[in-house]
Order: structure tokens, then C-alpha cells, then sequence
């Protein structure tokens, strides 16, 4: 009878531990809630005041070894709270963010916790490791099921593998697909952010944030459902040096988990974004808000601004007396037009270092790094390098200390082209060790931001974006601007964009052609300099080169003069594919630009975020001719009506800029 009762108990015990749970909590505002579920696994739907936005829907890490988190979990206690704070963000769309949000903390026996934060735009949850332990993850779950055939727009990776694992080594670039969930497909990866249509105008974005010693997340619908599943690279075996000119780690087995977990890390943020305006995605701060603060406090050194590229324009100098190509007379006729025109940076993009070595201490003889340094410190102009993943890599410290000491601003890497732990793990350690030597990075071919931005500011900006570099080699076929309309409300809610726009060369969609000598963009002149606006980037390429900037000094002085951050951003209107108008400040001084698709458009813009006073504006505006002829276009000087409204036509794949300022 004894043994019998001992039974009974435990199995009443074990009954009472794992008994059904519910905990909810809602926005500030009390329009967006999490119901969360905790039985035999762990599940959240989300709602956004009447409308179902997510149906539950199952999380929990999957562990090598012992107790799962979210599986058979029992919850020790629990916890709440609401924050209101300001943050300062000094290299970004705005100088403070204000972070306002109710948390919920679930304690759970088995070793972790499950955070939950609600903000009126949106919401968050990340796993946290409780116990003494490290750990080796072999998956996580996180699933986003919806309770509709939703239509949403998708980056697929661009691979030519037939497998999944094949396409975990990608460059993260690509056009959106537009389909219904169950029509996603179910052999090809996406990459986050992904944004799905709700009824009523309301849109979902899923992203992620504070991604650091973890895989970034992929997200697959794997059954023709109406869920959207999440998909990690598992962790490298082995890797041998190869592609591009032997720059990068080819990963050639993997292990059977996914990550090598610490105790008491910190999961990556998983965040749904609700909006129920178009508008709000181009605007939205949560990605930076879910980031680590700065982990240092002298950012004095740090220097964002604009940067003449010679890569895209191929060297394409004219009308000089010497061979232009990879030689320090074509540099320093690069570094004399960014001095001229108030340019910060001159970037020696590929091509510096001697080729297939991939050493960063090699250096072609054409090149004296030394002299064009010096040259450009009497110009006021920086250098930055451009650099390969493996050579930053393998002498890392070397590198950056060399380097600084010669003077370089910092440091354009290039082809990582994954995001398993491992490569993760080496953008940490590239961003602490550029900043121990006071340089500044941009990661390219690479993934998506996910906040580093915020807690290293030296990383200044990121590609991971469907670009300019596209319309060099390809023809009407890339459809870069409704791109252009479209990555505004979902890549640019991860963080900045290096899509090193800029071109003077500008064709419509029936004559654009991908020519490597002489590039040339699609849509107008006017959508050139707008992108200078809409698009968020600290650290600001101009593509085009110094011959045909100096033929167009009027184009020229504008982008000159745009900031590159900025005390206050709105995103005044928009449709996502359709079109996108954005306004940002900087002191006094307000800049406004608008893109469109192939539809001309005219909009009335309603200015009223300037207040009370008279005002100027200074407005590049496509000229009558744009439809076919894609360079021209109009600057007009004129007041700001007293209403604040003011209408505005666009062209075929066009665009307007404006600077307004006070009288």
C-alpha cells in the first residue's frame, strides 16, 4: 500500500505541475494582446483589438540533452511590469526612441525563462537560460500561424541549391514574391523581415532582434499551410576556404544542432509587428528597441556621412590623362572631387589587395596606401577599405591595428554570406575589435540587421538589400523599382540599407540595360536623389563617378547636403509596391522625398509637421519629359503654402526630393 501511495502522489504531483495555464497581457494602449498557454508544450496567439492576427501557435527550444524548453514545462512564477523610457540612438533615423512597452515574465522549473513584451506596435518573446549549464540546441520551434489564406510578400534566397542546406550560404538579396501562404513554396527558405496582408488593411511583420551567439532565423512554410515555420543553419563542422577569389569559409558539414548554447544567455528577440497603416512598417523602431544597449561609451571617433564609390561606375574617369583603374592617380582623383563637393569618405573597394592571396597585408604595386591616407587627411576626405571575409578574418587583430594606425576610417567587409552561429559570431568579434581601434564597419553580403547597429555604433551600416549592384549586369527583367517601393516596408524594418543609389545615368523601364562601364539606373533622376531620403543609411554611397557628378553639380550639391542621420524621421504616406514618401529632420531643416512604381502619380502632401511659421522649399521635381526621356527633371524654389498642403506629380518610376526651411 505504501509504494501504491507514493505512486498515486507522484503522479498527482506530476498532474499538478503540468496542469493548464493561461496568462494574457496587452499593449499600453490595450489594442494589441498575447494570450499565452502553458500545457504539455507552450503556446501564444496574438490579437489586435477584435481581429485574430495569430493563431496559437507553439514555441520551445529543442535541447541535445535534458529538459526542452517549452516542452512539458511547469511555470514557477511569474512577473510583470511596465517601462516607459527614452533611448538615445545617435546614428539612426531619429535621436531618441521612446521604449514603451508591458512585459511578462514566465519562470519556468526547468531551467529558462519565456519573456514576453507588448508594445502598442507590435510584439516580442525571447527564451532565456536560467540554469548553470551550457547547452547544445539542436532546434527551436517558432511558429506564426495564421488563421487565413493571407496574402504576403516574401524574400526567397537566391540559390540555385536544390536542398535546404544548400541555400543556408546565400548573399540575402532578392526581390519580393507576392502569394498566398499556402502557395509559399515548400522546398525554398525566405529570409525575415516577411510581411503578410491581414483583412482590413492590416499587415504583420516578422522579424527578429539582438541576434548574437545564435543562427539567424528563416522562416518556410513546410505543408501548404497558412503557418509560417521558423528554419536555422545547423552549426559548421568544417569549412575549407574557397569562393570568391578564396575570401570566403565553405561550409562542408554540419552538426546535428544548431548552436552551442551559455548558461544564462539570452535568446534572440522574436518580433511581431501589427500595423493597421502602411505607413507605420517605414517607421518602425522595435528592432533597435529589442537591441543591447552600446557596450562602449566613447563614440566621439565615430563618423557617418557620405562616401565617393568607384566599384559601381568601374573606375569610369574621363577626360584625364592616365590609365583610370586600381592606381593612386585614380584615387586621388576620387579623393579631389569628394573634397571638392564636401564628401567625408573615399572607399578602395576590390581590387587594393593583391587578388586570390587573401591577405590584407598584400598590397597591389599600383596602390600606396600610405601616400592616398596622406593625401586625403589635407583634403579632409577619409579612406575607407574595402575587405574580404576571410582576410579580415584570419588576421583580424593584425588588420585593424594596422590599419588605424595608418590612418584608415574603417573597414567595407565582404562576403559572409551566411548566418549560422559560427558567422554570427565573427561579425561580434569584427564590430569589438574595429571599435578597440576606433574604425567604423559596413558589412556586406551578409544578413540583415538585427540591432548590432545599436550595441556596437562603429557598425554603421549593412547591405543585405536588392541594390544598385543589381543594375549593372542585369536588364528590364530586375524590377528595381517596384523593389524600391516595396523594401521600404519590410528590409528597412530591420535598420539601415547600403544600397548605394546615386546614379547620374538614369533609364526607364523600356531603356535600361546592364552595362558594367557605364551603369545606369532604372526610373528618374529625381528618384535618385529621393532615395538619398527615404532610404536609411548612416554611412551613404554616391555609385555614380566624378565626371558625370561634376556634369551634373546642380544633382550633385543636393546629395552633397543631405544628412545621413537625423534627429526625426515621419513616413508621411505609402502603400507597400505602390508607393512611399518619408520626411526626416535635422536641426531646423527638413528633407522630403517620395518614390513611386511604374504608375505615374500625383499626391497631395499634407505638411503640417512643420507648424506654425512660413516656409521655403528647394524641390527636385520630375521634369515633363521623365516618361522618356528619364534624366530630366525640374528644381523649382517656391513657399510653403499656408495650409501646409502642396501637390505633387511623379513620373513613370519617378520621384521628388525637397529641403524645406524656415524663411
Amino acid at each position: 500500500m505504501r509504494y501504491k501511495f507514493l505512486i498515486l502522489f507522484f503522479s498527482l504531483t506530476s498532474f499538478c505541475s503540468y496542469a493548464k495555464k493561461n496568462y494574457s497581457i496587452s499593449s499600453p494602449d490595450g489594442r494589441l494582446t498575447v494570450a499565452v498557454v502553458v500545457d504539455k508544450q507552450i503556446t501564444y496567439s496574438l490579437s489586435h483589438q477584435k481581429d485574430i492576427v495569430l493563431k496559437p501557435s507553439p514555441l520551445y527550444v529543442d535541447l541535445v540533452e535534458g529538459d526542452d524548453f517549452g516542452i512539458n514545462s511547469s511555470v514557477k512564477r511569474t512577473r510583470t511590469s511596465q517601462v516607459n523610457q527614452n533611448i538615445t540612438s545617435p546614428f539612426y533615423k531619429r535621436n531618441t526612441i521612446n521604449d514603451n512597452y508591458k512585459e511578462l515574465i514566465l519562470e519556468f522549473n526547468q531551467g529558462f525563462n519565456l519573456v514576453f513584451r507588448v508594445y502598442n506596435e507590435g510584439m516580442a518573446y525571447r527564451f532565456v537560460s536560467t540554469g548553470s549549464s551550457d547547452f547544445l540546441v539542436k532546434n527551436e520551434e517558432a511558429s506564426f500561424n495564421f488563421a487565413k489564406d493571407h496574402k504576403a510578400y516574401v524574400p526567397y534566397v537566391k540559390s540555385k541549391a536544390t536542398t535546404i542546406e544548400g541555400q543556408y550560404f546565400n548573399s540575402f538579396e532578392n526581390t519580393y514574391t507576392y502569394s498566398p501562404l499556402s502557395l509559399l513554396s515548400k522546398d525554398k527558405l525566405s529570409f525575415s523581415p516577411v510581411v503578410v496582408e491581414l483583412d482590413g488593411g492590416k499587415k504583420v511583420c516578422i522579424a527578429e532582434s539582438d541576434l548574437e551567439n545564435y543562427p539567424g532565423m528563416y522562416l518556410i512554410n513546410k505543408d501548404g499551410s497558412t503557418s509560417l515555420r521558423s528554419q536555422f543553419a545547423p552549426y559548421p563542422a568544417s569549412t575549407e576556404q574557397g569562393g570568391h577569389n578564396q575570401l570566403q569559409q565553405l561550409v562542408t558539414a554540419r552538426e546535428a544542432y544548431i548552436a552551442k548554447g551559455k548558461a544564462g544567455m539570452s535568446f534572440p528577440w522574436r518580433i511581431v509587428i501589427v500595423t493597421t497603416d502602411d505607413k507605420q512598417l517605414a517607421d518602425n523602431d522595435m528592432v533597435y528597441k529589442l537591441a543591447a544597449p552600446a557596450r562602449f561609451k566613447d563614440i566621439s571617433w565615430i563618423k557617418p556621412g557620405k562616401v565617393a564609390w568607384e566599384w559601381w561606375n568601374h573606375w569610369g574617369l574621363s577626360g584625364v590623362d592616365f590609365i583610370a583603374g586600381v592606381n593612386n592617380e585614380t584615387y586621388m582623383a576620387y579623393i579631389d572631387f569628394a573634397s571638392k563637393n564636401g564628401i567625408e569618405y573615399v572607399i578602395l573597394d576590390e581590387g587594393w589587395a593583391v587578388n586570390l592571396k587573401a591577405s590584407l597585408f598584400e598590397v597591389v604595386p599600383e596602390i600606396d596606401l600610405k601616400k592616398l591616407i596622406d593625401y586625403g587627411r589635407t583634403k579632409n576626405v577619409g579612406i575607407i577599405l574595402w575587405a574580404g571575409y576571410y582576410a579580415f578574418d584570419r588576421d583580424m587583430e593584425k588588420v585593424c591595428r594596422h590599419y588605424s594606425e595608418m590612418g584608415v576610417k574603417g573597414f567595407k567587409i565582404d562576403f559572409m554570406d551566411r548566418d549560422d552561429q559560427q558567422m554570427v559570431d565573427f561579425h561580434y568579434r569584427a564590430a569589438e575589435t574595429a571599435a578597440k581601434y576606433k574604425l567604423m564597419v559596413d558589412f556586406h553580403g551578409t544578413y540583415k540587421p538585427t540591432g548590432m547597429n545599436r550595441t556596437y555604433p562603429n557598425v554603421i551600416n549593412y547591405e543585405a538589400v536588392n541594390g544598385m549592384e543589381q543594375m549593372k549586369w542585369t536588364g528590364p527583367e530586375m524590377d528595381l523599382v517596384t523593389y524600391d517601393v516595396t523594401m521600404p516596408f519590410i528590409r528597412m524594418v530591420a535598420g539601415p540599407v547600403d544600397y548605394t543609389q546615386g546614379a547620374m545615368r538614369n533609364a526607364t523601364k523600356r531603356t535600361h540595360r546592364g552595362i558594367n562601364d557605364e551603369p545606369m539606373s532604372q526610373g528618374t533622376r529625381c528618384r535618385q536623389l529621393a532615395e538619398y531620403i527615404v532610404f536609411e543609411s548612416p554611412l551613404n554611397m554616391l555609385c555614380d563617378n566624378p565626371v558625370n557628378y561634376t556634369k551634373e553639380q546642380e544633382c550633385t550639391d543636393f546629395i552633397a547636403q543631405v544628412p545621413t542621420v537625423w534627429d526625426n524621421t515621419m513616413a508621411l504616406d505609402g502603400q507597400i509596391g505602390k508607393y512611399v514618401v518619408t520626411a526626416r529632420r535635422k536641426g531646423d531643416v527638413w528633407y522630403v522625398g517620395g518614390l513611386t512604381n511604374w504608375d505615374e502619380r500625383t499626391l497631395e502632401l499634407n505638411l503640417s509637421f512643420l507648424g506654425d511659421g512660413n516656409y521655403e522649399v528647394e524641390m527636385f521635381k520630375d521634369g515633363v519629359n521623365a516618361n522618356r526621356i528619364a534624366s530630366d527633371y525640374k528644381k523649382v524654389k517656391t513657399v510653403i503654402p499656408a495650409n501646409k498642403k502642396l501637390s505633387l506629380s511623379m513620373a513613370k518610376g519617378g520621384g521628388f526630393a525637397m529641403k524645406i526651411y524656415k524663411k
